[in-house]
């Protein structure tokens, strides 16, 4: 059984049809929230088309509910799809990650930089 199926509903952000919310319990910068699949799913290409459509709607919903509580000046949407990318809970979640000026040295290249490397161009 996925460790996300035993999340409590208090513990819950906010529940949609297709994913809820929660924070990150080991976040890496305040406000990092999830978006969970109520189904398991493997990673994002496992999802429905209907799934795939709320997710977008579900991202929005954490911004807003990250920007009630924070001030963040921007993001970083991330998706670890199969265990070579990273993936270490076999459940769909997507991170909605703040990002705060300051809180990297140079933040240039973002996500590029999961490659190590790679960031730099």
């Amino acid at each position: 059984m996925s460790v996300f199926l035993q999340i409590s509903d208090k513990d819950k952000l906010y529940i949609g049809e297709y994913f809820f919310l929660i924070r990150d319990r080991y976040p890496v910068a305040p406000g990092h929230t999830l978006i969970i699949s109520k189904t398991l799913r493997s990673d994002y290409f496992d999802l429905t088309d209907a799934e795939k459509q709320e997710l977008n709607e579900m991202i929005s919903v954490a911004k807003s509910l990250v920007e009630k509580e924070y001030s963040p000046q921007g993001y970083n949407i991330g998706m670890n799809c199969g265990e070579t990318a990273g993936q270490t809970v076999m459940h769909f979640h997507c991170h909605l990650i703040p990002r705060y000026e300051g809180d990297m040295d140079n933040p240039r290249g973002g996500i590029r930089h999961c490659v190590s490397g790679k960031g730099y161009y």
